[in-house]
């Protein structure tokens, strides 16, 4: 279906085309149809949004089909500037408040990388530090609700996390060690050339 054929889009358009600027400047006015400028206008949008619904304008836009975000937080004032460092990934720009809470959330996954307890005492000092000087600093932006983490709890937590893993890549062993056991020959050497 052409767009131009549509005789109510037409029509609507003839209205506001036709509308001179005495009768624009008020929303009251009148044209000579009846109808207010503003209703005209309205019409009009109406129509057009109509036509590129049925033409699939909208259709495959990014987010259709997905449920919305966050519908369950609480309101956070500063919303967008968190949703475009989260999107974009950005690191070490914005406030310290809303930095300091980014890297809080992902503090256990950099503890966890750490090879050695002084790295990992070393990781948690520094986040203090910085926690414990924003909070200080009275440059306005939002309030620092991160608070600094106990070092010698998350010293704890680390190794126990760390004796997880290790236990965990023990029983992987221990298990494709098994399966090796129970493999033929035949299936030993098919492995290997693998």
């Amino acid at each position: 279906m052409n767009p131009d054929d549509d005789v109510r889009l037409n029509v609507a358009r003839y209205q506001v085309g036709k509308l001179s600027p005495e009768t624009e400047s008020s929303d009251d006015e009148t044209d000579t149809a009846g109808q207010t400028t503003m209703d005209a206008r309205a019409q009009y949008v109406e129509i057009s949004i109509q036509q590129a619904m049925r033409r699939g304008d909208f259709d495959d836009l990014p987010g259709a089909g997905k449920p919305l975000q966050n519908l369950r937080q609480i309101e956070d004032p500063n919303w967008w500037i968190r949703q475009k460092i989260e999107r974009e990934k950005i690191t070490g720009l914005g406030p310290p408040a809303l930095t300091l809470r980014t890297e809080n959330a992902a503090l256990d996954g950099k503890l966890d990388a750490a090879a050695s307890e002084p790295r990992v005492r070393e990781i948690l000092e520094d986040f203090n530090r910085r926690v414990i000087e924003a909070r200080r600093q009275l440059q306005g932006g939002p309030p620092v609700v991160t608070p600094p983490r106990d070092v010698d709890r998350e010293v704890a937590l680390w190794r126990e996390r760390r004796a997880e893993r290790r236990a965990a890549a023990e029983r992987e062993r221990a298990a494709d060690e098994s399966e090796r056991a129970a493999m033929t020959w035949r299936e030993r050497r098919r492995a290997n050339r693998a």
